[in-house]
């Protein structure tokens, strides 16, 4: 039988399946914690914890492809809280974000960070299924599962024990921070003790995310038929099983035991999301280098009819040809789109990037300010918003949007990038520089948000309010740098 490139690529995808875990050199925090009862919080206190979280990220955002695609992150962030409004968690902090690497996995971190592997995304068959993983990771964090093996870093500073857990989450053998996490010490060896693997956890996190599927209005189902299609794929490897996944199987009793739990739920015949397949073609897109190749590839799927969204597939072909700079064809897809779907965000989105390279800017910004009347949180339909300003040479309006985007979003690092530039063009270079400090704060980049705050404070015009703020900021972050170098160098 042929096989097309575009299935090629998606078959390699599927033989690195493992289920929730990293490659056979990472090991992940989120599926192999033991039981911790209800005493977590006495150790832990909740702005430890999110000061922890933070910190976390920061390490994460270091040693991985985190992704910043606004429209991506809308997806992943509003699948999140449509299942934590099912979870009784309403109010707690959350951060779901996407990695781009083909592995198959999740994990949480400190202060409800969840993260997703964009391989997990791509295995998924339908958005059940990916809700299904994304409960299954809610429910270690609602169920306290992860807590106790954090409170063994209690006696460390936020900066050693955010590193030494994204350390744990991603693998020591990942990144620039490992030689820091073996700097630490054997503090590694003996949370990693805590956090292997048990069935009780598991089977919790399996009985708690399944009520909160149902509960969302997903198929419980999915949950069972994702283990059931994961433990084929472990087959595949025969007696050349990874030692990682030897030793946390998907097995038949696990799959058993969720499909049990499932079969108490009415069954549900789910529509396909939108949302989903758009992201998914995105993705699967972005796997094929030539963006010609693509477009052929994503053509053959139409004329075959082997899709379950053809406005996904259309909306791929859009994406391909704006990759190759293709705008009036891609302009033409979008236009198709939007008279079925007038205010699907990524139609409008891509539509008024189309807008602006073909030197219409301004309709775009129309566009987008329109739908942001519907979505005023919305990240992709802010930041566009104020990229096209900028371009249009209105930086106190950019300006003004990404502000009003922070009360809904504070820790995306685009916002802050995107802040500095329209500071700077307003003629506030002060205040660009600070910006550029958050920014680069929050990707992991300690030296250089330093030297932005150093720069700002050499700015004329500050007043004593000002310089002392800027002051206290910078103090801080000298002596985490300080601390950072110190580790690397013990690792050394």
């Amino acid at each position: 039988m042929h096989h097309s490139r575009f299935e090629s690529i998606l078959a390699r995808t599927l033989l690195c399946v493992t289920l929730l875990l990293p490659a056979p050199q990472v090991a992940a925090l989120n599926t192999e914690l033991p039981d911790l009862g209800n005493s977590a919080g006495s150790l832990l206190t909740p702005k430890r914890e999110r000061d922890l979280g933070k910190a976390f990220m920061r390490s994460v955002r270091r040693t991985e492809k985190v992704m910043d695609d606004p429209l991506l992150s809308d997806y992943i962030r509003d699948l999140g809280h449509r299942l934590l409004d099912a979870s009784g968690a309403q109010g707690t902090p959350f951060y779901f974000f996407l990695i781009d690497d083909p592995q198959i996995n999740a994990f949480a971190g400190p202060g409800g960070h969840i993260g997703f592997y964009t391989g997990l995304i791509l295995t998924t068959e339908n958005e059940s299924e990916l809700a299904a993983v994304m409960a299954h990771e809610i429910a270690h964090v609602t169920q306290q599962h992860l807590l106790r093996a954090w409170e063994s870093t209690s006696n460390m500073s936020i900066p050693n024990a955010a590193i030494l857990i994204a350390a744990i989450a991603l693998g020591v053998a990942v990144g620039g921070d490992a030689a820091a996490a073996a700097a630490i010490g054997g503090q590694a060896a003996i949370i990693q003790q805590q956090i292997n693997f048990t069935r009780a956890n598991e089977k919790e996190a399996d009985r708690v995310g399944i009520e909160i599927l149902a509960g969302s209005g997903y198929e419980p189902r999915a949950m069972p038929s994702f283990f059931a299609r994961m433990g084929k794929a472990n087959r595949v490897y025969s007696g050349n099983l990874p030692e990682y996944l030897q030793t946390h199987p998907v097995s038949t009793s696990r799959t058993a035991d969720a499909l049990g739990r499932a079969e108490i739920h009415p069954y549900r015949q789910t529509p396909v999301d939108l949302g989903y397949q758009l992201t998914r073609i995105n993705l699967l897109q972005r796997r094929i280098d030539q963006p010609e190749d693509a477009i052929r590839e994503l053509g053959r799927m139409l004329e075959d009819g082997r899709y379950r969204s053809e406005e996904a597939v259309r909306y791929g072909i859009a994406l391909a040809q704006v990759r190759a700079k293709r705008f009036a064809d891609a302009a033409a897809s979008l236009d198709k789109l939007l008279e079925t779907h007038p205010r699907q965000a990524e139609f409008v989105v891509v539509r008024a990037q189309v807008d602006h390279l073909l030197g219409n800017g301004r309709r775009g910004l129309e566009r987008l300010d329109q739908a942001l009347i519907d979505a005023p949180g919305s990240l992709a339909l802010n930041v566009s918003a104020a990229e096209i300003a900028l371009e249009l040479g209105r930086p106190e309006q950019a300006r003004d949007r990404l502000l009003q985007l922070l009360d809904y979003r504070t820790d995306e690092p685009s916002v802050y990038r995107l802040l500095a530039r329209a500071a700077a063009a307003s003629g506030q270079a002060g205040r660009g520089h600070e910006y550029l400090a958050e920014y680069h704060y929050l990707v992991g980049d300690l030296k250089n948000a330093v030297l932005q705050l150093e720069i700002a404070l050499k700015e004329q015009g500050l007043d004593f309010f000002e310089s002392s703020r800027l002051e206290s900021k910078l103090a801080l972050l000298r002596a985490e740098l300080e601390d950072d170098e110190k580790r690397q160098d013990r690792g050394r």
